[in-house]
């Protein structure tokens, strides 16, 4: 099973399974985001990141409340982001270099910690700011989870556990990678007990994504013709559109709200067919949804089916898109509707060079489509049927 939210390259719920059109009927948040108490004098914040996708919203973010920022980062990623923020350069593994030691002595009112897969180097980021920090947020993942066969399962659930807790490679399938983040939230609150909030999103998806997994539908309805459309329209889905998390985690933050919780919306029930339909009124050609049951792609053979974001409904991974939020919308949590997202989606790729445009990260090839279509109607079977 692909890896959820905050994945180092390739990784979410919803109650009922209701028709194509629940996209376009998502709650939208206040304009501002959540309501949250005005910046005080002086709020003060540091990013373990902050140059790719989450971490340049949360930097918007931050300062759309009158927050002094402060990144580190190795300076790798996109170093020309932000001349006007004070970067800090070193390396989250305190055994590289000079490690956390442009941090040493500093302090600040909260770190979010963007940028945390191995348990060790959490733990060590976490024990040198406890003396100087008043809040550990933790960006996690709904992978933590043990299981994901339980609809509206909340933050109770078990988590994954490994055989060998140093293990820090996340593994052929990204098997380790929900047990690692696990460990790396108990390392945080070991480090600050009761000043930590581990935040657990689904996929996070949006502009500027660079896994291309959410892109990869709105993109490919926009181009027309045949589409391959996986399982069946009823199919639950869920994301959380990057600004939203943003807003959010910026607003516990300000309120500094501790604990556990899950961040998968959209606001309403979201279907694999009402994305589908959002990603056809944003597109301006005309496609078509041929829709392949998760049994015959389960079933075939040869070179792997891509079909990003979405998860059989079914067997193991039949509550993947089904888990509570309920906690993370009382503490604030809002939703822009899912139209939108897929919208600005869309005119954020058409941004892009050509040249990135012609090499997307994720989903299917033409070929590959053609050829996963072609052997589903040899079947001589219906749509929707196995």
């Amino acid at each position: 099973m692909a890896a959820l939210g905050c994945s180092p390259s390739p990784s979410s719920p919803r109650p009922s399974a209701p028709s194509s059109a629940d996209a376009s009927r998502a709650r939208a948040p206040d304009p501002g985001g959540p309501a949250a108490p005005a910046a005080p004098p002086g709020k003060t914040l540091l990013i373990l990141g902050g140059t790719s996708f989450l971490g340049p919203a949360l930097v918007e973010a931050a300062k759309a409340r009158g927050y002094t920022i402060t990144l580190f980062n190795r300076g790798k990623t996109r170093p020309h982001l932000f001349p006007d923020i004070e970067k800090l350069h070193g390396d989250r593994d305190p055994s590289k270099g000079d490690g956390l030691k442009a941090l040493t002595g500093r302090s600040w009112d909260a770190v979010i910690d963007n940028s945390g897969f191995v348990p060790r180097i959490v733990k060590a980021s976490a024990e040198l700011l406890a003396p100087n920090v008043k809040q550990y947020v933790f960006i996690s993942s709904l992978s933590v989870y043990a299981s994901h066969t339980t609809p509206s399962a909340d933050e109770t659930a078990p988590v994954g556990t490994l055989s060998d807790p140093t293990v820090e490679t996340m593994g052929k399938e990204y098997e380790n990678y929900g047990p690692l983040k696990a460990l790396c939230e108990q390392a945080a609150e070991a480090a600050m007990p009761g000043r930590v909030t581990n935040v657990r999103p689904g996929f996070i998806v949006g502009p500027e994504d660079p896994t291309d997994r959410f892109t990869y539908w709105p993109v490919r309805v926009d181009k027309g013709g045949e589409v391959l459309a996986p399982g069946a329209p009823s199919d639950p889905i869920q994301i959380i559109d990057v600004r939203d998390l943003a807003a959010w985690l910026i607003h516990v933050v300000e309120t500094r709200t501790t604990g556990v919780f899950n961040a998968a919306g959209p606001g309403e029930p979201l279907t694999m067919g009402g994305l589908l339909d959002a990603c056809a009124a944003a597109s301006r050609t005309r496609a078509t949804f041929t829709w392949v049951s998760a049994q015959f792609i389960e079933k075939l053979g040869g070179e792997p089916v891509d079909l990003p974001i979405w998860a059989p409904a079914e067997g193991e991974t039949r509550a993947f898109h089904l888990r509570s939020a309920e906690r993370a919308r009382k503490a604030g949590l809002t939703f822009r509707p899912a139209p939108e997202t897929v919208r600005d989606t869309l005119a954020w790729w058409k941004t892009l060079p050509a040249d990135r445009q012609a090499k997307p990260r994720a989903g299917l090839t033409p070929e590959r489509e053609a050829e996963v279509l072609a052997a589903w109607r040899a079947r001589g079977k219906k749509a929707g049927e196995p």
